[in-house]
């Protein structure tokens, strides 16, 4: 699950020097938040602590993502016990290979959640279906559907940073109040991105190793392609250990990156939150996490707080419990699409009536849209290709697009240019509650991405037409061209200043926040995770002050 970039050269003049002059230096934020380096926060870890029914706790975060991680981390350090609540499992413990996480290549039980046939963002390979029966399990990649698309999200302690391409990236500024409107830019791009890029161990690659990495062969034919139609080609930062890759391909540790390991998460080299936040939010000795436990109801108590209904959930999905806990604060941190979901139903059946009528509307797809190209013969991309994406095509302001040159690790040579499009979009859906079946809709078009479609037309158009080549049409179905079925970018459904104050309370409700991706509304004209980060690293600090 790859990311989209920002760009640091090429990109109107845009240099590695001005890029990180523009967001703060990473190593200063670092101080700030007694972080120096990935390896030392990556000793400590959360143990799975199955919470006890009738528990009190003074602040509850419901999910482990990125935003839920910032808040625990946070209140911790401020002195105040947190307890986590996540649906996904914790993710410690090894399979019957020794490795906790499957292959992308060899998707199993690990890989799905609670399915039992694999739903892989490519469906199809040189004719041939992909997708295979599998045993219904937690796994750690959940493909939701809605009417006209399915939503990739991460599901376990970690959440989506367990399953992304870890590109990190910050908006440029120009973009930024076309993202978040009523959020200071100066006060984000000088101490909130610092911040959250010293937190999440961003780094960039070293491009003179890259330049004959044989694992990076595909993103050098990406430039080419690029450069020749007049495109500007960029390289972005990643929460990848590059020193680790490097290893890897001199064969001196196991293959990660190089063994094709991203979607259904990675063994060795990633920094996930479980290596940075998590770990820094272990150490401070206040926060437990259950794992495996789902929450199904919040309610305002008699005696103050809130009441918090959970179910814990075995590998199958069963329910092996029902608890009920009491919260002083809650803090809805189950990703854009758990938060809108549970909201949107807790405010239509009178559980937190008191919510407003902008619960569940801004969502959108972050423009995500894929494709491939068939290149010729004299232009292979590489059987060996790393799966932590370091690039990018340039078209956003022509054309309102950007392309990832995204990995095709296949083992095998396939003379394939694979790519995942951010794409400026207007299109927004709503969550409503359906009573009839019980469950949340979303009032997705899949038509709506036909505007990603011409966007991304306007870098790969021009490119075949340069290059001679053709779009693939054996990835996504038979004779299909187009990857315009899913997002990995949800956001919205909770939007900042709407349905939650300017630092993410919710309307009708003291001690009730948002702090995840449901915050922003539907389009981060980048990848989002960076964003996500810095913006609940600015809740939560004017929270702990004001309302602790």
């Amino acid at each position: 699950m790859s990311e989209h970039p920002l760009p640091t050269r090429g990109m109107g003049g845009v240099s590695r020097r001005r890029f990180l002059a523009g967001t703060g230096s990473v190593l200063g934020a670092a101080a700030l938040i007694g972080h120096s380096t990935p390896a030392q926060a990556a000793e400590p870890r959360l143990t799975n602590t199955p919470i006890p029914s009738g528990t009190r706790v003074p602040a509850l975060v419901i999910g482990t993502g990125y935003g839920g991680s910032v808040a625990a981390l946070r209140l911790a350090r401020a002195g105040v016990d947190v307890h986590m609540v996540e649906m996904g499992m914790a993710w410690d413990t090894p399979g019957p290979d020794g490795k906790i996480f499957a292959n992308t290549t060899r998707p199993d039980y690990r890989s799905f959640w609670l399915r039992t046939r694999t739903k892989q963002p490519l469906s199809n390979f040189l004719g041939f279906p992909l997708d295979k029966d599998v045993p219904r399990h937690t796994g750690i990649l959940d493909a939701e559907d809605f009417a006209g698309i399915t939503v990739y999200q991460g599901r376990g302690v970690g959440g989506g940073s367990l399953v992304n391409g870890g590109m990190a990236v910050t908006p440029r500024r120009e973009n930024f109040a076309a993202i978040l409107p009523t959020v200071d830019a100066a006060e984000m791009y000088s101490t909130y991105y610092p911040r959250a890029n010293a937190g999440l161990g961003v780094t960039a690659v070293d491009e003179s190793w890259w330049e004959s990495a044989a694992c990076y062969q595909y993103a050098r034919v990406g430039r080419k392609h690029a450069q020749r139609s007049g495109f500007p080609f960029v390289f972005v930062p990643n929460v990848y250990d590059w020193d680790y890759m490097k290893q890897e391909a001199a064969g001196a540790v196991p293959k990660s990156a190089l063994d094709a390991e991203v979607i259904y998460g990675n063994n060795a080299g990633k920094k996930t939150l479980q290596k940075t936040y998590l770990a820094q939010a272990a150490a401070t000795g206040r926060v437990t996490v259950s794992a495996l436990h789902k929450v199904t109801s919040v309610t305002p108590a008699s005696g103050g707080g809130y009441t918090v209904a959970i179910d814990q959930i075995d590998t199958t999905g069963a329910t092996l419990a029902s608890k009920t806990v009491t919260a002083d604060k809650v803090f809805f941190a189950a990703g854009s699409i758990g938060t809108s979901k549970l909201l949107t139903r807790l405010r239509a059946t009178g559980a937190l009536p008191a919510l407003n009528d902008e619960i569940g509307k801004g969502w959108g797809d972050n423009g995500n849209v894929m494709c491939g190209r068939a290149n010729h013969m004299w232009d292979p991309t590489g059987k060996l290709q790393s799966a932590m994406p370091t690039a990018g095509i340039d078209n956003w302001d022509a054309g309102g697009a950007f392309a990832e040159v995204a990995p095709l690790p296949t083992g095998i040579e396939t003379y394939a240019s694979f790519y995942l499009s951010i794409t400026k979009t207007p299109h927004r859906a709503e969550f409503t509650w359906n009573p009839v079946t019980g469950q949340v809709d979303l009032s997705w078009d899949r038509a709506w991405k036909q505007t990603s479609i011409d966007a991304a037309k306007t870098i790969f158009d021009k490119i075949n037409r340069k290059e001679g080549t053709i779009y693939r049409t054996d990835l996504f179905g038979v004779y299909k061209i187009w990857g315009d079925h899913l997002t990995y970018h949800p956001l919205g459904g909770a939007v900042l200043g709407r349905a939650t104050d300017n630092h993410g309370r919710l309307h009708g409700y003291s001690g009730l926040y948002v702090i995840d991706g449901a915050l922003i509304p539907g389009n981060a004209s980048v990848n989002p995770f960076v964003t996500i980060t810095a913006l609940a690293e600015r809740n939560i600090e004017r929270i702990v002050a004001e309302d602790f």
